[in-house]
């Protein structure tokens, strides 16, 4: 148990300290007019107070992924702990402040667009396809459990609740981010929250069995290897590619640069500590890694959810169980429709109007109709390559960061250092996962190690070239 807390107080002097050094290195301008203001439009850019923003930000990047992600990453045993930790001070929330934070810089860009301005016209070609798969299959995916669950505990069926949660995707999409969004996600971020400590709370003083403490060993029952598969199953809740597609949804409605180290980095320490606390209770309600595997081979995530949330909190456990499976995988699908709006209308022209519900309506039917049609249907083997394309769009956005501070001559190893770990993340698990190549794992890490040291000696040439510039400009101006 002493592993457990000290995890949480880590997290919280992450964004108490590190977030600062952070911030600092970046250099907000608190005088500096926000795209809410320069580019105010009623639809997408629209002022909001901080809180506001802190908990939509929550709530976009969090939904179920800390939750599911984290209990099945509890396989692993304490070691789990560690990478939630770490991956959220040191990669996660950095990654998030700079995707929100580059994109408030550059007037409320989307994602490809920050990619394509630091690592040029060919990886934002390639990144604007993978991100709109990845939104497309989040919103589908995200889409098709709420159906499913609602249809099994009413007498709805499942494509008549699947045509209402889409008909408020649209809405949720096409309406100005304050009047839907804006209104009801500061609630729900706030159930999210509350479901966290109420779990935390009952593990703690209801359950008889400790909340196990930190042993490096690999408990996973299937001797599944922890490197690199922990940090794909733990995404959401240590670094998530998802996030850095979001950020710009909140970035568009920020009043201040000084609120973006509450917003972007708090929220997602905030995801951090939600994380911690579920893994904490898969590897504690089970009695052993091995109990949980069997509970989650019956009832899958959700069911492992529900029946921690109703043995821990009874009535009130099952109401927030249902209200988790079903509200907050549709606050995350509803954003990331409107993410592959903005990302889609981007793509199409920079110049594209969206500042009307007509025009947004114009912009959301293509990416609409494929999530839709992929929610019917069992895609299941598409689903497979969604964890490894998230962390891609992760890695992808930290060298976006590691560029832009090379550029600006500023301290870029905060995000070249992550940048190369998740390099090495995404290199061997696509070798060696079953939705990769399927190679044994000696070779597919031997390949993860080739392809991560010829990444860090294009890193070492980027530094050598832009110090070059940097005493160039220094001579001339001498």
């Amino acid at each position: 148990m002493i592993t457990f807390f000290a995890s949480i107080a880590l997290l919280i002097c992450g964004y108490i300290f590190y977030a600062k050094v952070v911030e600092r290195i970046f250099g907000i301008d608190a005088s500096r007019k926000t795209p809410a203001y320069e580019k105010t439009d009623g639809l997408d850019y629209v002022p909001m107070k901080w809180w506001k923003g802190s908990l939509i930000q929550l709530l976009n990047i969090a939904g179920l992924g800390p939750i599911f992600g984290a209990v099945m990453g509890a396989l692993y045993g304490p070691v789990a702990f560690i990478w939630i930790v770490v991956g959220s001070i040191f990669a996660g929330a950095v990654h998030d402040y700079f995707a929100g934070m580059m994109s408030l810089r550059h007037g409320g860009a989307q994602y490809p667009s920050l990619v394509g301005r630091y690592l040029g016209k060919y990886a934002k070609s390639i990144i604007n396809i993978v991100s709109l798969i990845l939104m497309i299959l989040v919103a589908a995916a995200f889409t098709a459990g709420p159906a499913q669950l609602i249809s099994s505990v009413t007498s709805v069926p499942f494509v008549t609740a699947l045509i209402i949660i889409f008909a408020y995707f649209i809405l949720a999409t096409i309406l100005p981010v304050n009047q839907v969004i804006g209104k009801i996600y500061p609630l729900f971020g706030a159930i999210l929250i509350f479901m966290a400590v109420a779990i935390a709370f009952g593990l703690v003083f209801f359950v008889d069995k400790p909340i196990p403490n930190l042993t490096f060993q690999n408990l996973h029952p299937g001797e599944l290897p922890i490197w690199p598969l922990l940090m794909v199953t733990i995404s959401c809740g240590a670094i998530s590619g998802f996030h850095c597609t979001q950020s710009p949804i909140v970035a568009r409605t920020l009043q201040n640069e000084r609120d973006g180290r509450k917003v972007f980095y708090g929220a997602m320490i905030g995801e951090g500590i939600i994380a911690l606390i579920w893994a904490a209770a898969g590897m504690t309600f089970f009695g052993s890694t091995g109990g949980l595997q069997e509970a989650l081979a019956a009832g899958g995530p959700a069911g492992v959810v529900n029946e921690i949330s109703t043995s821990l909190l009874g009535t009130l456990g099952g109401i927030l169980a249902i209200l988790g499976v079903i509200i907050l995988p549709i606050t995350t699908g509803d954003t990331a429709l409107r993410s592959s709006r903005m990302i889609f209308a981007e793509l199409i022209s920079k110049k594209a109007n969206q500042n009307n519900w007509k025009a947004a309506l114009l912009f959301t039917i293509p990416v609409a109709v494929p999530a839709f049609y992929l929610s019917t249907i069992d895609y299941s083997f598409l689903w497979r390559y969604v964890g490894w394309t998230n962390q891609l769009v992760a890695t992808v956005m930290l060298w976006t960061a590691t560029v832009y501070l090379l550029e600006h001559a500023k301290n870029h190893w905060i995000c070249g250092i992550p940048a190369l770990f998740m390099t090495g993340v995404i290199s061997t698990y696509i070798f060696y996962a079953p939705e990769g190549f399927k190679l044994s794992y000696t070779i597919s890490l031997t390949i993860g190690i080739a392809l991560t040291m010829l990444v860090a000696v294009w890193y070492m040439k980027q530094i050598h070239t832009y110090r070059q510039q940097k005493q160039k400009v220094n001579t001339q101006a001498a």
